[in-house]
C-alpha cells in the first residue's frame, strides 16, 4: 500500500511563511501528480496547487503568487511552499497523489490522501 504522511503545519502570523511536506511512502511505482488541498471549516475543499509527474504546475488563483509546489523526487516528497501568507489561508491543508503501485501481484493506479495539517494564521 502507500501511504502519504504530511507535516510542517502549525501558527504563523499573516506575512509569515511555513513549508509543508508531504512525503509518499511504499510499493511505488509512480507518483502521477501530487496536490495540495485545503479546507477550512464551512467551506468546501478547494485546490491549492499541484504538480505532475512531467513537472507541471498549477496553481489557485488565491495563491497565485505567493505559494510554490517544489518537490524532491527521490524523496517522494512535495512540498507547499507558502509565503506572504493570510488570515484566509487558515486551514487544513492535505495532501494528496495518484500513485501507481505494485501490489504484490499486479499494478493499480489509485488516489490517495495524508492526514492533513492545521494551517493557523493570526492577524
Amino acid at each position: 500500500q502507500v501511504q502519504l504522511v504530511e507535516s510542517g503545519g502549525g501558527l504563523v502570523q499573516a506575512g509569515g511563511s511555513l513549508r509543508l511536506s508531504c512525503a509518499a511512502s511504499g510499493s511505488i511505482f509512480s507518483i502521477n501528480s501530487m496536490d495540495w488541498y485545503r479546507q477550512a471549516p464551512g467551506k468546501q475543499r478547494e485546490l491549492v496547487a499541484g504538480i505532475t509527474r512531467g513537472g507541471s504546475t498549477n496553481y489557485a488563483d488565491s495563491v497565485k503568487g505567493r505559494f510554490t509546489i517544489p518537490r524532491d523526487n527521490a524523496k517522494n516528497t512535495v512540498y507547499l511552499q507558502m509565503n506572504s501568507l493570510k488570515p484566509e489561508d487558515t486551514a487544513v491543508y492535505y495532501c494528496a497523489a495518484e500513485v501507481t503501485y505494485y501490489s504484490g501481484r499486479d499494478y493499480r493506479t489509485n488516489d490517495y490522501w495524508g492526514q492533513g495539517t492545521q494551517v493557523t494564521v493570526s492577524s
